[in-house]
């Protein structure tokens, strides 16, 4: 019989801020917008996937600068529409979040841009939610 590897833990946190070296390797979900200040952050903590809020992109493409900062890190990264969820907090990502932009390495994970983030997360979790 096959055994599926352990679910991936998931970190809810409303500031990418609050991660902790003992995250790496888990889905970090935040309410931080996707930008570069808080790509450092998860950089350093090393999440197999980071979640941001896109706080409506902005000049320059700020709110989603970060994305390319964690794909050169070897990184995944996607955010959830500003429109979706509300920015700070991550229940609101986690439950409300439609993803609206993805770094390559989410794409190669199997996440899709105009989608439900929770209907998504089940890709990397090895877990099947229930209704």
């Amino acid at each position: 019989m096959k055994t599926l590897p352990p679910p991936i833990p998931i970190r809810v946190v409303d500031s990418i801020t609050e991660l902790q070296p003992a995250d790496a390797g888990c889905i970090a979900l935040s309410g931080s917008h996707g930008g570069l200040s808080s790509a450092r952050y998860a950089i350093a903590a090393r999440p197999c996937l980071s979640v941001f809020n896109d706080a409506g992109v902005g000049r320059e493409n700020a709110g989603i600068a970060g994305l390319g900062a964690l794909q050169a890190a070897g990184l995944a990264a996607l955010t959830v529409s500003h429109t979706s969820a509300c920015i700070g907090q991550a229940a609101s990502t986690l439950h409300d979040g439609i993803v609206s932009h993805c770094n390559p390495q989410a794409l190669a994970l199997g996440f899709e841009t105009g989608k439900p983030l929770a209907d998504q997360l089940d890709i990397i979790t090895n877990t099947r939610r229930h209704p």
